[in-house]
């Protein structure tokens, strides 16, 4: 069963590394894609990615449920499929129309995906394994990112309309190739979907869907942090920091790109050294180490935006910014998301990974409207505001730690009873009349 089940997570992992590179042959272009090569304007270009992100808050809601009742196979593939379409027309889409239901085709396959794999990697990971499978799902997801736009990058030409369908069409493969690797794949059924149904008392008791999940106080604290963790972290990467580095620390565009690229290069680099420090801590401490990093962070992007010491000063410092959200990240992977896995009861886990990738995606929307403008505009108070919001991560972090029971809290602990209990000597006089073995 083991072997089966590690079998089973390299192909999901594989999967998932080539949908990712497929990804990053589009994202980083796409704004370029529809206001300039379609000439379709800024406007329709920002709606795209408007309706890009709002697909997605449509269809989570109703996601984990079916996740739940069919199994995350066949809505993996069924995503696939749809996100594969959808780039496909947006290769050859040149009204607003047009552009608009491909984005909309892209953004609800591609949001299906998320809880659909995070589910497959929880069936196929026991408690014990499940921090470093997920470690292993961000570290080959941002490598296939990051591999994707480089190529990517290397093929396009904003003056060959062709050179982007070229990447809208590998795009395309690449979520067909995840759907075919997907359906190759012998999930273990879990109890609960197989005919019986436990529930975790903490999840609400008897019953079960939504009504269950926001009675759940750990899950609704879980939610809350996860809110602000991606609205002070990725709800600003492409917005309110860029906005702030090129307007107040007068950072060149173009460095922007190497700030993205510091980001990924620390998380593939450090991911699995941290994964090594923080498996066996407790992951509310890990993350309210990461609302520390963060809070240090925004304070050095001020800094860049004050000016001291000159423009490479400034450059160097803005970067270090991002290189420090690539950190945390880093430690957040091992955590977060096997976190939501370990709070949900067997029956409800694509109902609680989609209701988190719902938070996700409400916070990534929220994030660029808030930040944007003040990233361009009200820079001391846009600093102050992400710092203190990185501060309010480790507070959440440690008050949601209270809620956890320690095995969920540290997994580690688990693996480490069982070794206590499988090898204690037997003592006393009941050990002088145990059988021999």
């Amino acid at each position: 069963m083991t072997r089966a089940m590690g079998a089973a997570m390299r192909r999901i992992q594989a999967g998932n590394a080539l949908s990712a590179f497929g990804l990053g042959f589009t994202v980083p272009y796409l704004y370029v894609y529809v206001a300039q090569v379609r000439d379709l304007g800024a406007g329709t270009a920002g709606a795209v990615l408007a309706v890009f992100a709002m697909a997605a808050l449509v269809v989570l809601p109703f996601t984990g449920r079916v996740i739940d009742r069919r199994g995350p196979l066949p809505v993996l593939v069924g995503g696939a499929v749809l996100a594969s379409v959808g780039a496909l027309a947006m290769g050859v889409s040149g009204s607003v129309p047009a552009t608009v239901l491909s984005a909309t085709l892209l953004g609800a396959g591609t949001a299906v995906m998320q809880p659909a794999l995070a589910t497959m990697i929880v069936w196929c990971s026991s408690p014990t394994t499940r921090t470093r499978a997920f470690a292993t799902q961000f570290f080959l997801a941002n490598l296939g990112l990051g591999v994707g736009g480089l190529i990517g990058g290397q093929l396009v030409d904003e003056s060959r309309p062709g050179s982007f369908m070229l990447l809208f069409s590998i795009e395309a493969v690449m979520f067909l190739v995840l759907a075919g690797i997907a359906l190759t794949v012998r999930l273990p059924r879990p109890v609960a979907l197989a005919g019986a149904v436990p529930q975790d008392a903490g999840a609400g008791g008897r019953g079960g869907g939504m009504r269950a999940l926001l009675s759940h106080r750990a899950m609704l604290q879980l939610c809350v942090l996860g809110f602000v963790l991606f609205f002070a972290c990725y709800g600003q990467f492409e917005s309110g920091l860029a906005a702030y580095g090129t307007e107040a620390a007068g950072i060149d565009p173009s460095t922007l790109g190497i700030a993205l690229a510091a980001n990924t290069a620390v998380i593939v680099i450090a991911q699995f050294v941290v994964l090594r420090l923080v498996e066996r801590r407790k992951r509310s401490r890990v993350i309210a180490a990461v609302g520390l990093i963060w809070a240090l962070a925004w304070v050095i992007a001020g800094y860049a935006g004050l000016g001291h010491g000159g423009q490479m000063v400034a450059t160097v410092a803005f970067i270090s910014t991002y290189a420090l959200f690539g950190l945390g990240e880093a430690m957040l992977s091992p955590t977060v998301a096997p976190l939501v896995a370990d709070l949900a009861p067997a029956s409800m886990v694509g109902q609680y990974n989609s209701a988190f990738a719902l938070v996700k995606q409400l916070a990534l929307a929220v994030g660029p409207a808030v930040g944007g403008p003040m990233g361009a505009a009200l820079h001391g108070p846009y600093i102050v505001t992400f710092v203190l919001f990185s501060l309010g991560i480790t507070v959440l972090a440690l008050r949601l730690g209270r809620q956890l029971t320690p095995v969920q809290n540290q997994p580690s602990l688990a693996s480490a009873s069982r070794v206590v209990v499988r090898h204690q000597p037997e003592t006393g006089p009941e050990a002088a009349l145990a059988p021999s073995r």
